[in-house]
């Protein structure tokens, strides 16, 4: 007799409520392992609102919002990292063409003034503050070229200026003589002590340093004179704008538009102050003095090649005059 039979000759297996939840279980376990609690969560579900007939859609779970918001976090840092490298990519090469100029493997175009390709007039220097200037005076070097930009720009109201009291009181010499002044200052300005001042800091310079300084300062004092305004001498100062003013509205005007030129050149005078006082003690303390720009004079005069051309001529023709004169 097997330890499953019944006594009383009954198999309790055989029950039909034990055979229904024996075949109910399998099933059961087979629904719990395929369950995903997070299923429904996922699926964006559509209910209508009582009363209407608007349909409305839930937003995504939270997770799935998350990773929707990592997609787009991804893609993003990618293309930061890509506009990252072209601009690598560019200054590496910017780097490579600039070193190759300094080897002189690529020779330096001038380009200053910046004219278009088809001008009748080509750009006379060559000026890359970047390149040429040592990064500690570059921001120095660029605030004095704005300096002379703003006071080029000062020159050039300064004719509108005389050209006010041309219409205004029929008086031709501030107009005739400011137009003059302008078209001498902007390239004599650049040339005698911008110029200067960039070859000074480029090549570390003394004797540049000495000019610079020599003509800035009276280019200092030529701005005072400016601001002042002397009658009859083509600049709109302030005693030419205080003269303009009576009691007519057209005077009042003109003497609030010439008063305003004479500030501009009130301006370019004290910004000059400031950058010749700047300028002198960063150069004083660098240790340079009036020898050393002497010696560099004579050392650049003598390596100029017009020079060396010139002094060896004379020597030739000392020698065969010489040699005739022996002969003879």
């Amino acid at each position: 007799m097997s330890g499953f039979d019944d006594p009383f000759g009954e198999n309790p297996f055989a029950d039909p409520a034990i055979q229904q939840a024996t075949r109910v279980t399998p099933n059961m376990n087979q629904s719990l392992e395929d369950y995903n609690p997070f299923e429904q969560e996922n699926k964006p579900q559509l209910k209508l609102n009582a009363g209407t007939t608007a349909a409305v859609v839930q937003p995504l779970s939270q997770n799935a919002a998350t990773v929707t918001a990592q997609s787009t976090t991804i893609l993003i840092t990618t293309e930061e990292l890509q506009r990252r490298q072209d601009e690598l990519d560019r200054k590496a090469a910017e780097l490579d063409r600039r070193e190759q100029q300094l080897q002189g493997n690529v020779p330096q175009l001038n380009n200053w003034p910046p004219l278009p390709d088809n001008f009748c007039v080509k750009p006379c220097f060559y000026q890359d503050f970047n390149l040429e200037i040592p990064p500690e005076f570059q921001n120095l070097v660029k605030h004095l070229y704005y300096t002379w930009m703003f006071y080029t720009m000062t020159m050039v109201v300064n004719i509108i200026g005389g050209l006010i009291l041309l219409l205004h009181t029929g008086e031709f010499t501030t107009f005739g003589l400011a137009i003059f002044y302008a078209m001498l200052s902007t390239p004599a300005s650049y040339i005698c002590w911008f110029r200067p001042a960039y070859k000074a800091f480029r090549n570390d310079s003394s004797f540049n340093f000495m000019v610079f300084f020599f003509v800035y300062f009276f280019q200092t004092v030529l701005t005072v004179f400016q601001s002042i305004g002397v009658p009859d001498t083509g600049y709109c100062g302030f005693i030419v704008a205080i003269s303009q003013f009576n009691s007519s509205a057209v005077g009042i005007i003109v003497g609030l538009l010439l008063l305003c030129i004479a500030f501009c050149f009130a301006t370019t005078a004290a910004a000059n102050i400031m950058m010749i006082t700047k300028i002198h003690s960063i150069y004083r303390s660098t240790g340079a003095s009036m020898a050393k720009a002497q010696h560099e004079f004579a050392t650049e005069f003598m390596r100029n090649q017009h020079i060396q051309q010139a002094a060896s001529s004379a020597v030739n023709t000392a020698i065969n005059s010489q040699i005739n004169t022996s002969r003879y």
